[in-house]
């Protein structure tokens, strides 16, 4: 009898409070199991127990680890497995999720093969499948399904429903019909929330559709439905994509004035929205206070900033932000650190130029080949 047999059979034949720390040192097993292989073998062994397959997080997991590495087939058995059990004729909600993790995996012919063949089939079930639709990019089917099913099965959409159409629709570009769905769900008496309106704007805005976010906006507004930092963000993006700095900044102070902490998401649009300007000390200012807000700037705010600075010839602020890089070991591409070292050459900073070389020879998170070249 092997190991893990033993400590399931311990697990489901003691007390309830001693099955629930087994059943958290069997996922702490299996999220330490670096073979795919015995992964897939444990977790199927696993699953035999009804307490096991209520872990939700753990069947993302394995699922996102087989899908990352490639692993399709064995994503398919550990899924099709579960089919045997009780649960996927009794539970709506169990097959949903089989469903679910096809559809995040982009295998949505799997995901509708369970769909067609659960006994019972509702408004959990159908979300799942329009879900899966989206993630798996199968924009065609799903407006098909939206209109068709819900008849079939003697549903109504949802709030959750009518986000997923509205998602699908922006993600293919289909801005008019995004907001018409936003117009029909309301007809059916489904009331928008905070996710419907962000979705929407972030898409709208995002795609240079400034009227029609500022139009959304308002309808937010009438709904009195409070925006969080993910709408005040959108319309940043929006404002800065317009130019309109004027506005940029009058939002973040609103956004103060609300209690709305502001992320790095935040402070990236206004550097964005200076460096479009060619304002540079703005863009500097910015810079540092994505520290005293307590945020860290990531990939993107090094990607805009480093090449501005070597624009404007701030070669001393530049070779600050790169160090800034490698203290907080963020990917960059050589590229732009290369671009430091030669303005630095230029600029004859030598000694600061040899000390970006070192320290793209000898940080421990990914090394970098620079090169001074003095003429």
């Amino acid at each position: 009898m092997s190991y893990l047999t033993r400590v399931l059979r311990r697990t489901f034949s003691t007390t309830p409070s001693r099955q629930s720390v087994t059943v958290r040192k069997i996922a702490d097993d299996l999220y330490k199991e670096r073979d795919l292989k015995f992964l897939v073998q444990k977790f199927m062994k696993s699953c035999e127990h009804d307490r096991f397959r209520n872990r939700n997080g753990i069947y993302e997991m394995i699922v996102h680890r087989l899908a990352t590495a490639g692993r399709f087939k064995w994503i398919e058995e550990i899924l099709e497995d579960q089919k045997k059990y009780i649960d996927f004729f009794y539970k709506e909600g169990f097959a949903a999720r089989l469903i679910h993790l096809y559809g995040k995996c982009g295998m949505f012919e799997q995901a509708y093969k369970v769909f067609d063949e659960m006994p019972k089939r509702g408004l959990l079930s159908f979300n799942a499948l329009m879900g899966a639709c989206v993630n798996a990019k199968k924009y065609d089917k799903l407006n098909g399904f939206f209109r068709e099913l819900p008849k079939k099965l003697s549903i109504q959409p949802d709030l959750v429903s009518y986000n997923t159409v509205i998602k699908a629709f922006c993600e293919m570009g289909s801005f008019d019909s995004a907001s018409l769905m936003l117009d029909e769900m309301q007809k059916k008496g489904v009331e928008p929330d905070l996710i419907t309106f962000n979705t929407l704007l972030y898409e709208f805005f995002k795609n240079g559709k400034f009227v029609d976010g500022e139009k959304i906006w308002g309808k937010m507004m009438e709904k009195n439905v409070e925006p969080d930092i993910r709408s005040y963000n959108a319309k940043l993006l929006g404002l800065v994509s317009e130019k309109r700095m004027e506005e940029a900044l009058n939002i973040v102070e609103e956004m103060r004035t609300r209690g709305v902490k502001l992320d790095v998401f935040t402070f990236n649009y206004m550097i964005r929205g200076f460096i479009n300007e060619g304002k540079l000390e703005e863009a500097k200012e910015w810079y540092g206070q994505i520290a005293k807000n307590g945020c860290a700037p990531d990939k993107q705010t090094f990607a805009m900033l480093v090449p501005f600075l070597c624009e404007k010839g701030d070669s001393r602020f530049a070779i600050e932000v790169c160090k800034d890089i490698f203290a907080k070991k963020k990917l960059v591409g050589a590229e732009s650190l290369q671009r430091v070292v030669d303005e630095l050459v230029k600029a004859s900073m030598i000694e600061d130029a040899k000390q970006l070389v070192e320290l793209g020879k000898t940080n421990n998170f990914c090394r970098y080949k620079l090169k001074i070249s003095v003429e």
